[in-house]
């Protein structure tokens, strides 16, 4: 189990990546001053003490994507070299529960035409 506060961007993303893997989670908004409560009502949020399933954050076949910017516990960050770079990337979709990693090279001096 896992708790804590966080952007409710992040928390979809989150259920994402845990609807990808088999998971569960549950969340509720929570407000650090009075304007956030006041705004979410424009931002289509009736129910400020709802809690949100992983179905209501995550619907249907989801897919997740995600690139290391700096070196973490799952993916490598980007690594620099002359003419060029390379990226670790973590790919997963709900459906088939596929995890998939990407290890890519990208060249700086080609431009494709497409």
């Amino acid at each position: 189990m896992v708790l804590g506060i966080g952007g409710a961007p992040e928390g979809v993303l989150a259920a994402a990546a845990v609807k990808c893997t088999g998971g569960d989670m549950q969340a509720r908004l929570v407000f650090t001053t009075d304007e956030e409560r006041e705004r979410a009502p424009g931002m289509g949020i009736n129910d400020p003490d709802k809690i949100y399933t992983l179905e209501d954050m995550a619907a249907g076949d989801v897919f997740f994507a995600a690139t290391g910017v700096t070196s973490g516990s799952l993916l490598r960050g980007i690594r620099y070299s002359s003419g060029g770079a390379r990226t670790h990337t973590v790919v997963m979709r709900s459906r088939s529960r596929t995890v998939r990693f990407l290890d890519s090279f990208h060249y700086f001096d080609h431009k494709p035409t497409y």
